[in-house]
């Protein structure tokens, strides 16, 4: 995997609010946080449908999200199909979107995590 994509060391404040009460994040819009080659990716997050941008496709599916305690799960992501000359970028993106089980928001922060591995960080977009 793509260490541009995959976080996996995390400050133990935020790893301990993994599987707590979070602010609802329907509505919300985001863009991933680290640089990468290329476009970078983007979440939009409207009701019990996600849309964006992964890298070079633009992408659509069907969320759960579970304020209560912070569930988050993503299905039936669906793509586009142009080739471009970083797909890895793109495909850990939608791999690690498609594994996150858990969101925590810290501020204009969104972390999506695979139980406690943090997999995708994200700053909101205004």
């Amino acid at each position: 995997m793509a260490a541009t994509v995959l976080f996996s060391c995390t400050a133990t404040s935020t790893v301990s609010k993994v599987g707590k009460s979070q602010p609802a994040i329907s509505g919300t819009k985001w863009v991933l946080a680290d640089q990468v080659k290329g476009k970078t990716p983007t979440l939009n997050i409207e009701g019990t449908k996600i849309t964006g941008n992964a890298g070079c496709n633009n992408y659509f599916g069907e969320v759960v999200l579970n304020a209560s305690s912070g569930g988050f799960s993503a299905g039936n992501v669906g793509a586009t199909k142009m080739f471009c000359d970083n797909m890895s970028v793109e495909d850990n993106f939608l791999k690690m979107l498609s594994e996150a089980n858990k969101y925590v928001v810290n501020g204009n922060t969104l972390e999506l995590y695979k139980d406690g591995l943090l997999l995708l960080k994200l700053n909101k977009q205004q």
